[in-house]
C-alpha cells in the first residue's frame, strides 16, 4: 500500500509540474561536441563540471558538424555554423556562448601604421575560417580588398614559445607582416615584437566572432532529447554568469585546459563578451552580412534571409529561462 501511495504521490506531483511549465530533470546521455584548444569552447567543459549536476554530458572532439551524428549539440563559430547550414537545413543555432572581437597585429617597421597600409603586404590568417573572414572584412573596409595583400597560412600559438611555423614566430622572423585569428595568438604576437613595434586593428561592429551552441531541428523536436538541451543550457548559463562576473574562478582552469599561461589569459579576456548574446533581428542581421561574403567564397547560391531567420531558434534560451 505504502509503494502505491508513493508511486501515485509521484505521477501526481510530475503532472503538476507539467502543468506549472516545469521541467523534470534529464535522463543520463548528453553528447556534445566541441574543440577543447580554445578559449572559446572552455565553458561547455566548465558547465558539466561545476553545474550541470542533473546529467553527466558526454564531450566528442568536434563542433557543429558533428550534430546528427556523434553529439546532439555542438560549439562552433557562426562561420562554421553558416557553412553548415548551407547543406543542412535541419541546423539551428539556440544559443550565444561568446562573442569575440577579433585583433589583426601588424609589426610597424614594416610600415603599417594603418589598415591601408596593408596594400601589398603580407598578412597571416588561416583559411576557410572566422579569422580569415575577420581579416578579409576589415582590411575591405579600408579599401584593402583580396588580391591587394598576400594571404600566408600559419599555425596558431597559445602558449610561448612559439615554434617557427606559427603566426606570432612569422611575425617576429619578418616573414609575415600583420596576421588576424583568434586569441591567444595575437596577444603573443604583440609580445613577439613588443607592444611599442605593435599596430593593433579590431572593429567589432564590422566582424565579431559569434560563438554559439547549435542542434537539430530533430533532436529539439525530440522531448526527452530537447529536455536534457533545456538542461544543459540552464546550467550554461549559470556558467557564463561566473565567467562574466567572476572571472578569478576560473583563469587556472581554462588556461590549464587549453594550454595557456594565466597573465596572458588575463590580457585578453576583456575581448570575450560571454553570453548569452543576442538571438533576435540583430543576429539575423549580422548573419545575413557574413552569408554574402561566404557564398561568393564557397562559390554557392547565398542563403536567404528568410532561411537564416529560421536557422535561429531562440525557444530553447527561452524554455531554460523557465527552470
Amino acid at each position: 500500500m505504502q509503494q502505491l501511495f508513493g508511486s501515485l504521490l509521484g505521477l501526481l506531483l510530475a503532472s503538476i509540474a507539467v502543468l506549472l511549465g516545469f521541467f523534470p530533470p534529464p535522463a543520463l546521455g548528453l553528447k556534445v561536441a566541441y574543440n577543447n584548444a580554445w578559449i572559446e569552447g572552455t565553458p561547455l567543459a566548465w558547465t558539466n563540471k561545476n553545474m550541470y549536476k542533473t546529467d553527466t554530458a558526454t564531450f566528442v572532439s568536434g563542433g557543429v558538424a558533428s550534430i546528427g551524428g556523434t553529439a546532439d549539440i555542438g560549439g562552433n563559430a557562426e562561420t562554421q555554423g553558416l557553412k553548415q547550414y548551407a547543406t543542412h537545413k535541419n541546423y539551428r543555432l539556440i544559443y550565444v556562448i561568446v562573442e569575440v572581437a577579433y585583433r589583426l597585429v601588424a609589426n610597424k617597421a614594416a610600415g603599417i601604421n594603418t589598415l591601408a597600409d596593408l596594400r601589398g603586404k603580407r598578412v597571416g590568417t588561416m583559411p576557410g575560417t572566422s579569422a580569415e573572414v575577420f581579416v578579409r572584412t576589415l582590411l575591405a573596409s579600408a579599401g584593402v580588398n583580396q588580391g591587394d595583400y598576400t594571404q600566408v597560412s600559419g599555425n596558431v600559438c597559445m602558449r610561448a614559445p612559439c615554434g617557427a611555423n606559427t603566426f606570432p614566430s612569422q611575425l617576429k622572423a619578418k616573414q609575415i607582416d600583420a596576421f588576424g585569428i583568434w586569441e591567444t595568438a595575437v596577444e603573443l604576437g604583440i609580445e613577439a615584437i613588443g607592444e611599442a613595434n605593435a599596430a593593433v586593428f579590431q572593429n567589432a561592429s564590422l566582424y565579431r566572432e559569434i560563438y554559439s551552441l547549435y542542434a537539430t531541428a530533430d533532436s529539439l523536436k525530440d522531448a526527452a532529447t530537447r529536455n536534457k538541451i533545456v538542461h544543459y543550457v540552464k546550467a550554461l548559463n549559470q556558467t557564463l554568469d561566473v565567467f562574466r562576473n567572476e572571472p578569478d574562478k576560473v583563469y587556472a582552469t581554462v588556461g590549464s585546459a587549453i594550454g595557456v599561461d594565466v597573465p596572458v589569459l588575463k590580457n585578453v579576456w576583456a575581448d570575450h563578451a560571454w553570453g548569452p548574446g543576442s538571438l533576435g533581428e540583430d543576429l539575423v542581421d549580422y548573419l545575413v552580412r557574413e552569408e554574402q561574403y561566404l557564398s561568393k567564397a564557397d562559390k554557392r547560391s547565398p542563403i536567404s534571409r528568410a532561411d537564416l531567420a529560421k536557422f535561429i531558434d531562440s525557444s530553447v534560451y527561452e524554455d531554460a529561462k523557465k527552470l
